[in-house]
């Protein structure tokens, strides 16, 4: 009883991991199952066919492109207008800042379904043709807010004197925002970038409300789940999960590094 009350926290931390990931390793498993049919949802036999051939479905792999380069695009867009209005909030007074402050976290506060209805209307009103370019500008409203709230708790953490004293030996603001702010806020910068685009490439309620005859990769693996789900749609998660932890590895050793290097 003395050690499990010592390693109760680790344990459920354990626990509630094994939870996170256990559908992940699920996805991976079945990726490399025979295909058998329409519906692959019992194990049949190790097999490398699906990975052999992860296009072998019809337009699944043109829907994983789309749905890619919405999300970086959707990336971009989101974290040139987040970081600009992050440092606005933070670095500037001005009149309804406080309700400006309010406004940014409606977005993630409200249900997907209300903004996807919402932003429908809009574009219908206005005589907007549904597709790329409607869902792009819904991605990058849905992933402003949360670009923001991840430069801002950045912003907030710089110290000024930093910048004042790059100011006093002779810097100017383009060289003071280069070699000192930027590299400062990159953390917070790099943060919303990989959160936006996870948010834009995974979204389905606000895409299929605004896509029209666009089909991305998730309105794609919804529209086979009726039909039948083929062993690629597995291959192309474990891809993108496998990618996603090798990132996060490798963001993990680059600060354990310049924290060293910092050190010594």
């Amino acid at each position: 009883m003395r050690w499990l009350r010592k390693n109760l926290v680790v344990i459920a931390g354990l626990l509630t991991l094994a939870y996170m990931i256990l559908p992940n390793i699920v996805v991976m498993v079945f990726s490399f199952n025979k295909p058998n049919g329409r519906f692959n949802y019992s194990w049949q036999r190790f097999s490398l066919d699906a990975w052999k051939d992860p296009c072998g479905v019809a337009d699944m792999c043109e829907s994983l492109s789309l749905s890619l380069q919405l999300a970086a695009w959707a990336t971009v867009g989101a974290l040139v207008l987040g970081t600009m209005i992050a440092f606005a909030l933070v670095r500037y007074r001005f009149r309804a800042r406080g309700a400006i402050n309010s406004l940014i976290f409606l977005p993630m506060a409200m249900p997907e379904v209300v903004m996807a209805a919402s932003l429908l209307t809009l574009f219908l009103n206005m005589g907007i043709e549904l597709g790329f370019w409607t869902v792009l500008i819904a991605h990058i409203m849905f992933c402003l807010s949360f670009v923001v709230t991840a430069v801002k708790a950045r912003v907030m953490s710089m110290d000024p004197r930093l910048e004042e004293a790059a100011r006093d030996l002779y810097a100017g603001p383009v060289q003071t925002f280069l070699r000192v702010t930027l590299p400062i806020a990159a953390p917070g910068i790099a943060a919303g970038a990989l959160l936006a685009f996870a948010l834009s490439f995974d979204d389905f309620i606000i895409t299929n409300f605004n896509a029209g005859s666009t089909v991305t990769f998730p309105m794609f693996v919804w529209g086979s789940a009726q039909r039948g789900t083929p062993v690629q749609i597995n291959v192309i998660g474990t891809a993108m999960f496998v990618l996603a932890v090798l990132m996060v590895v490798a963001g993990q050793i680059i600060t354990n590094r310049r924290k060293k290097t910092a050190t010594a």
